[in-house]
């Protein structure tokens, strides 16, 4: 038996086999854990399937996380097959690619600011109200994924960072919040890692060679070595984690001038 053995899990951003998502969901796999999928749009309902089936999951539901009436609708369905959640992963960022090149100055708009902050930040505070109920007294945890750009400036990666620190105030204000009620939020920071999302970043190549030639081992991260640490944090091995932020990159965050 794995150390998440029984506990019911909902993956939310798998969208791809490279994803971190499909690490996470890999490890809590192994682990013993039941898992759920969303899936946003028809495009990826397939392949979300296709993942679901593989991990022995019957839980796979549609769901935008900028509609707040499809994320009622989704834990609403949730409800009808699962009675209790013991986690969440909040595996989900984005900013329109015109953002994600250039200076901070010269690429930040308006909207563009609205959608990284509504798709990558407020949608964890909307899951986790959402899922609140079900969670409630379960000694359960909230996970998402940040990256370093939210504490340091990282070229191209511009309104992203600033999503990402926005993301991780996220995450004290939950834990405070719903400590009371036993559940814990966390987030992992995450090394580069080439999955669909990184791609849309102008450099990322570069980005991915320099960490790895500037960290203290020498190499990146897998979504694997990320997955196993989100099993570690969602388990009751962390009991006493929460309001953190785990860096699971090599070490590079260390890393002064070099």
């Amino acid at each position: 038996m794995g150390f998440l053995s029984g506990k019911r899990v909902l993956i939310v951003g798998v969208a791809s086999n490279r994803s971190i998502a499909f690490g996470v969901a890999k490890a809590m796999h192994r682990e013993g854990a039941i898992l759920g999928f969303t899936y946003q749009g028809d495009k990826l309902a397939k392949r979300v399937h296709g993942f679901a089936d593989e991990f022995n999951s019957e839980v796979v539901l549609p769901m935008d996380v900028s509609s707040d009436t499809e994320i009622d609708e989704t834990f609403r369905q949730l409800n009808e097959k699962w009675d209790y959640l013991d986690c969440i992963v909040h595996s989900v960022g984005f900013a329109p690619r015109d953002q994600l090149e250039g200076t901070y100055i010269d690429s930040v708009s308006r909207e563009g600011f609205k959608i990284a902050h509504d798709i990558s930040s407020y949608s964890l505070a909307a899951l986790a109200r959402a899922g609140r109920s079900l969670m409630k007294g379960r000694e359960g945890s909230i996970l998402t994924m940040s990256y370093l750009g939210s504490i340091r400036t990282i070229p191209n990666y511009n309104v992203m960072g600033v999503a990402k620190a926005s993301l991780e105030a996220n995450v004290r204000y939950l834990a405070d919040s719903l400590g009371p009620e036993g559940t814990r939020v966390n987030a992992i920071s995450a090394g580069p890692i080439r999955t669909l999302a990184a791609s849309g970043i102008s450099g990322f190549r570069e980005m991915l060679n320099d960490a790895e030639k500037k960290n203290p081992l020498r190499r990146n991260v897998t979504i694997d070595e990320v997955g196993n640490a989100a099993a570690f944090l969602c388990s009751d091995l962390a009991s006493g984690i929460t309001g953190d932020i785990l860096y699971v990159d090599s070490g590079f965050h260390i890393v002064g001038l070099s």
